[in-house]
């Protein structure tokens, strides 16, 4: 039987068949293909995961079966997609449109990108019900309620009514998937769903996701880098590297023998958590152990915090006086000593991000902090001048903390010409060896942040902050948006930088196995407290917080053969950090439960 002829008995089923697709871009040099020659199946009912690192045609892939490729800059140059015996990219764009929704569904990676900011959620999610035409007012209202419930959002009628930045980001994301189940698609792609929530939040989605599938009898096509979330979600897996298929088999061989050296390097570059126990210094220091050189221990704190608390007045009416306050950060303490890493976990939210900025004194704080022994509180931009020089800072977003309009050596030399410290030639030679020291190339210099990949980006990031030679990093979820692979990178090179120089690192991260890697001490963050705090031994070996419990048990397994977690019914958010004016929280003080590790109890 011929290929062509077997996808389409296959096809009579209702499964899709890929064959021979092939997506080109239009580049200054001509076009480029970003996919090529791609052929998959998927079978109903069942869950693809298409795996690789950015840049590999993941995501393109899914925009080609969507038909939304970017018009005129990329195009599908060859290949068939067969659904239910038709090929959906040779429809004409008007039986395309009944196609979307009707039969293939999409959830987008960000969904505050997804969400219209303007319109409230019953507006958006009654557009993606009516899309098609046929149903009254009434009958979508309903529907509307249906969907949400369906995805496990409490109240749903409140929610209807508010707006996508007054839901947290949990919320947006069930959201976005109720538009994409509206119309009972046969055919659910998802792109990177997960990627910006938090653990708990991801194995809400995933879990739901999965009991979706379950109950409506979806196939899934779940697109991702993260190999914990492959084994929790596949039946089969297709990796992909430069936009070609490098193996495409079931789940468990995938990960049992995998067969290519990509396949390979890729699960190897997934952080486990639990790989660390019985030992006491991160990964790489374990590795300088072993040469025979020891951590140099320092008893003079770097950084000192005592009872730092943030709170942000909301204000309203017509004189837009506060009426309302966040309490985002309540009473955290804390010390940092050189050549030590501490971090903090939590949720979106918790006040991790918020601390760090209070360090820097980019917003306004209460209580005491110390760096090198001089205080911060309430000095002016000259006054800290000299103290931002012991201590930068890494954002998340390498591409938003960097000035597109700048090259890249100037990027990274503005912090010396600031300060006054280096000129010239001087200057020159400076940018050049950080260029080196970060795995870049001095000829690179000349180029725009948008020359370059998000692992290299986050390089830049990672030599501006080094060039003033700091004693502290706040790296604020450094590595959060990169794959496995550029992650591993950068954690090595953070701690290489350590080794070498002693710098300290505040390393604010949700993600577990990661921390786990990369600590000394380990601080967990909730609703703008501490819950648990000690050396990662304590915190990973023998945690006592429910809480902690909770963010290591959400953490996904790169490992199939485990049993996938069962789904919460109407799983809440955090609660809310926002209360009255005349609102007096709760006092919470530590118990010592031996060798520094501390839980907090309210009292």
């Amino acid at each position: 039987m011929s290929t062509a002829r077997a996808i389409e008995r296959e096809t009579a089923t209702g499964q899709l068949a890929v064959n021979g697709l092939t997506v080109q871009v239009a580049t200054p040099s001509g076009a480029r293909t970003v996919v090529d020659d791609l052929s998959f199946t998927l079978q109903p009912g069942k869950t693809l995961c298409i795996a690789g690192e950015s840049g590999s045609g993941k995501s393109m892939t899914a925009l080609a079966l969507m038909r939304l490729l970017p018009q005129p800059m990329a195009r599908v140059a060859h290949g068939t997609a067969l659904l239910g015996g038709r090929d959906i990219l040779a429809l004409p764009e008007a039986e395309m449109r009944r196609v979307r929704g009707r039969r293939l569904g999409m959830i987008f990676q960000e969904p505050m990108t997804s969400l219209n900011p303007v319109l409230s959620i019953g507006r958006q999610l009654g557009g993606a019900i009516a899309a098609h035409g046929g149903i009254s007012a009434q009958e979508i209202g309903r529907r509307a309620l249906e969907l949400l419930d369906q995805v496990q959002i409490p109240e749903p009628a409140r929610r209807l009514k508010q707006y996508p930045h007054e839901l947290s980001g949990g919320m947006r994301q069930r959201v976005v998937i109720a538009m994409a189940l509206a119309q009972n698609p046969q055919i659910l792609i998802a792109d990177e769903p997960t990627t910006a929530l938090d653990v708990t939040v991801q194995a809400q989605i995933l879990a739901l996701i999965r009991k979706l599938q379950a109950d409506l009898g979806i196939s899934v096509i779940m697109i991702t880098h993260d190999m914990g979330v492959v084994a929790e979600m596949a039946d089969d897996v297709l990796v992909m590297q430069h936009g070609r298929m490098v193996e495409h088999r079931p789940v468990q061989a995938v990960f049992t023998s995998p067969a290519e050296t990509y396949t390979q390097e890729l699960l190897a570059a997934v952080p486990r958590l639990g790989e660390m126990t019985g030992t006491t210094e991160p990964k790489r220091a374990l590795e300088r152990q072993d040469a025979g050189q020891d951590r140099p221990k320092a008893a003079a704190p770097l950084v000192e915090v005592e009872n730092l608390t943030v709170r942000f007045d909301i204000k309203g009416g017509i004189l837009q006086r506060p009426v309302r306050r966040v309490h985002a950060v309540e009473g955290v303490s804390f010390v940092i000593k050189p050549g030590e890493t501490l971090s903090l976990v939590g949720e979106s939210g918790c006040g991790k991000s918020t601390t760090g900025k209070a360090l820097l004194n980019l917003i306004p704080w209460q209580g005491d902090i110390r760096v090198s022994g001089r205080s911060t509180r309430k000095l002016g931009a000259s006054a800290m001048r000299p103290i931002l020089r012991d201590v930068q800072m890494i954002f998340q977003d390498p591409y938003a903390s960097l000035d597109p309009r700048m090259r890249v050596g100037d990027l990274v030399a503005e912090p010396l010409l600031i300060h006054g410290l280096a000129s010239g030639s001087e200057l020159a030679d400076r940018v050049a060896y950080l260029f080196g020291r970060v795995g870049l190339s001095p000829d690179q210099m000349r180029r725009y942040p948008h020359e370059f990949s998000g692992g290299q980006r986050q390089r830049i990031c990672i030599a501006r902050a080094l060039s003033l030679s700091p004693k502290l990093i706040v790296a604020d979820e450094s590595v959060a948006a990169l794959d496995v692979s550029i992650q591993a990178q950068v954690l090595d090179l953070l701690q290489d930088i350590q080794d070498e120089t002693g710098i300290a690192y505040l390393f604010i991260s949700h993600d577990m196995a990661v921390v786990e890697q990369i600590s000394h001490r380990v601080a967990v963050m909730y609703m703008g407290r501490f819950v648990e705090m000690g050396s990662r031994a304590q915190i990973f070996e023998n945690p006592q917080h429910d809480y902690t419990r909770k963010l290591m048990a959400a953490v996904p397994v790169a490992d199939p053969s485990r049993p996938r977690r069962a789904f919460m019914e109407k799983a809440e958010d955090l609660p809310s950090p926002v209360h009255a004016l005349d609102y007096t929280p709760p006092r919470h003080a530590p118990r010592d439960i031996g060798g520094g590790h501390l839980v907090w109890e309210a009292r």
